[in-house]
């Protein structure tokens, strides 16, 4: 497991799978609950981002059961609890199912959980993920509560790297409510220090500047943003966030004026993307922003360049 986490955070996504398909293995050979939670843990993480969702999904709702029927007892002291790292991941994917009711119901039960259970690792892992939501959402108050309660617990347990995506967080929610000056050095400041901590792969928090430079009339900046967000996603095999940064760099390229095939290209390939990973959420979200895209193009209402929403 220590090998996996490892090459989860520094390597490509094809070795780390490898690593956690040999700890299923394992776990099935010594037919041990608790260690078969783990792995299927480690299946679901890594599919994930993989961008393979319907086996990621499979694998955290296995985790849930095992881990709701009890019996799951370790003599190995985890990082924090794999059934609720599941539980967090099933939220996940309930999102990108669309259903975001049920999504947030799913982070906020795991929250309870990692707070009655006093795993404060895994407190620190679903505050991450609810903060994440609520800025997916556009939803600032849930995402300067979250980020806020991120960075306390950071503060208080010595955690660098959640203290750092805390912070990136907090200066989304800056630049969001309109306050760019201050958010963006908030934003890039997270990067330099989750970078410190060893952590390469920072697509999806490239993605938050992006947005942020954009909201700052920064488009060119935020475009090369995306494409720094994409090289990272390429490098470490983080296909689950292509669709939403070619969806971005769409966005970014119609408000700057570029060539409307670049721009269709993109818009298209998110939609292609998000249907092969079959994420309803984000099939929608490129769709909706595409359509809105030619609709403004056939008005001629932006002229040469218009802006197209985030959210």
């Amino acid at each position: 497991m220590g090998l996996w986490r490892n090459s989860y955070n520094t390597d490509r996504l094809t070795a780390t799978l490898q690593i956690a398909q040999r700890i299923y293995s394992l776990a099935r050979e010594h037919n041990e609950v608790a260690e078969l939670i783990g792995a299927v843990a480690a299946l679901a993480i890594t599919n994930y981002y993989l961008g393979n969702l319907e086996a990621s999904g499979q694998y955290a709702i296995r985790g849930v059961e095992l881990w709701r029927s009890g019996g799951a007892q370790s003599t190995t002291e985890e990082v924090d609890v794999p059934g609720i790292a599941c539980l967090c991941y099933l939220a996940l994917l309930q999102r990108h199912s669309g259903d975001i009711t049920s999504a947030q119901a799913t982070i906020e039960e795991a929250i309870s959980l990692e707070t009655d259970l006093n795993d404060l690792h895994g407190l620190a892992v679903a505050l991450n993920f609810a903060a994440a939501f609520a800025c997916d959402e556009h939803n600032l108050v849930k995402a300067e509560r979250y980020s806020s309660d991120l960075i306390e617990l950071s503060t208080r347990h010595g955690f660098a790297l959640w203290m750092a995506v805390g912070i990136i967080y907090r200066g989304w929610v800056r630049s969001a409510a309109g306050n760019r000056f201050e958010g963006i050095p908030y934003i890039e400041q997270g990067i330099r220090d989750v970078r410190a901590t060893g952590t390469l792969g920072v697509s999806y928090h490239l993605a938050l500047k992006a947005q942020a430079l954009y909201l700052a009339d920064r488009s060119s900046e935020a475009l090369a943003a995306i494409k720094d967000a994409e090289a990272l996603a390429d490098r470490f095999e983080h296909r689950v966030y292509y669709p939403q940064l070619r969806r971005l760099r769409g966005v970014f390229l119609t408000a700057m004026g570029a060539d409307e095939a670049q721009i269709e290209a993109s818009f298209c390939e998110a939609i292609r993307i998000a249907n092969e990973q079959k994420s309803v959420l984000l099939q929608n979200r490129a769709g909706t922003t595409y359509a809105e895209y030619l609709r403004q193009k056939a008005s001629g209402s932006g002229g040469h360049g218009f802006r197209l929403p985030l959210w």
